[in-house]
Order: structure tokens, then sequence, then C-alpha cells
């Protein structure tokens, strides 16, 4: 069977350049959780999802991600104040940030980048950017 030469190159683009990366994905919403871990996964990324941040800590000691994918909008807590303890915590400060969020104000970008977040995307997300954004931050990471 024969695919399409568009399809092809976007399934090269979405391949990581590692299978044993593993990120980290603490969002609430369900259908976003679904979408965003089967893309990951997709990918060739190992993946482990939250739907909030109480168990975040002990989740990253045991799991322990190359990368996370934040949701600010939480149940439990406020994402940005999460983010903030991820960067006073000696081992999550060094793994990359990357945040998907609703928030679509600059000053909200800002914030969160000025928190210590590598990348912000708001939903919905393009896709491509977005594995495309995960694949350099794995990248700088590593250097």
């Amino acid at each position: 069977m024969k695919m399409a030469p568009q399809l092809i190159s976007i399934e090269q683009q979405l391949k990581p350049h590692c299978c044993c990366e593993k990120v980290l994905l603490i969002e609430d919403n369900d259908v976003n959780r679904m979408l965003l871990s089967d893309c990951l996964k997709f990918c060739g990324y190992q993946v482990k999802s939250l739907a909030n941040g109480s168990k975040f800590f002990s989740t990253a000691k045991t799991f322990r991600p190359n990368l996370i994918v934040l949701d600010l909008k939480l149940p439990d807590i406020d994402g940005f104040l999460l983010l903030e303890k991820m960067q006073q915590n000696s081992y999550t400060a060094k793994i990359p940030v990357i945040i998907v969020s609703g928030l679509a104000f600059k000053s909200d970008c800002e914030r969160a980048i000025g928190l210590g977040a590598r990348r912000y995307f708001v939903k919905p997300v393009v896709l491509t950017e977005f594995t495309q954004a995960i694949k350099k931050e794995l990248s700088c990471y590593h250097k």
C-alpha cells in the first residue's frame, strides 16, 4: 500500500530522536489529556499522565521524566504555583517544561516563561508544532 507523500513527511517529523524519552503530562481535561498522551505515544515517547498536580512530585521522582507538559488551570493547584515549586526543587528545576494552556493572554505566557517554562502553547495546539518543540527541548536538555 502506498501512502501519500505528505502523510509520510508528517509521520517522519513526529518521530523522536530516541524512544527512551519520558514525558510527564499534567492535564485535567480528559479529552485533552488523552489527545496529547496519544500523540506523544505515537511519536515513541513514554508518557505518564496526571489529571491534577497533587501527585506531581512523587510521580516525577519515580517516573524520572526528561520533559514535563503542564496545563496551568488544574483543579487542585494553580499551574503557575506548581511551576514555581518545580523551579525551587533541585530535581525538577533541571527538567524542561512546556506549557499547554487555555490562557491566551500575553501576560500569562510571559509569567510562565518568567517562572521557568521553555515554551508556551495556547489550546488548541497544532500537534506537529507541539511535537517539534518537544524534540527541540529534549535535544537541548541532553547537551
